[in-house]
């Protein structure tokens, strides 16, 4: 029992530092997740931008993001207008088939089923066109709220843990780990 209380007290009881104590506070700008967020609301991209001006020097990495949010949008919107295209077409076909107005030679070779089923899967891709482009603006809006918020956080090396022996009583002993980090 007495080893275990001298193991306990008077070798556990030490200071573990993994770099050593900087003296230098380092100046945090204030930086608003809630404007970054506004930015990309009203501007696609440009809370990633506001994110990347504000990050430090050593972690610049937010600007590459606005090619792709571009990007995304806009072949979601070219699919959309493709789609919107291809089904406006087939609905006044299958019009001036009922009608008896002008035929569009592209559409001759499918009958009224046919075109009726056409116009209802281009339809469908309109509808998950607008989807896409929904989730493409949704997530650079959550994307520059989230790297908003970890502009200021600390990533530095200076991490330390102090470990000691703790009596809880009546006969019980723990550790108590400490962990500062700055």
């Amino acid at each position: 029992m007495r080893l275990v209380l001298f193991f306990v007290f008077f070798i556990l009881n030490c200071n573990v530092f993994a770099q050593s104590i900087q003296t230098k506070v380092d100046t945090v700008k204030v930086h608003s997740p809630r404007t970054a967020t506004l930015l990309s609301t009203f501007i696609p991209g440009a809370g990633q931008i506001y994110n990347h001006i504000a990050m430090p020097k050593r972690r610049k990495k937010a600007f590459w993001k606005v090619p792709l949010i571009y990007a995304g949008l806009g072949i979601t919107t070219y699919y959309f207008i493709q789609n919107q295209t291809l089904q406006n077409d087939l609905k006044t076909e299958y019009y001036n088939r009922k009608n008896g107005g002008t035929l569009d030679a592209q559409w001759a070779q499918y009958d009224d089923y046919s075109i009726i089923l056409l116009q209802d899967q281009y339809a469908g891709r309109r509808d998950l066109s607008i989807l896409g482009i929904g989730l493409v603006y949704a997530l650079q809006i959550v994307d520059a709220n989230i790297e908003a918020s970890f502009v200021n956080f600390d990533i530095s090396k200076d991490l330390s843990m102090h470990i000691e022996p703790t009596y809880f009583g009546s006969n019980a002993y723990g550790l108590k780990f400490n962990f500062k980090i700055r």
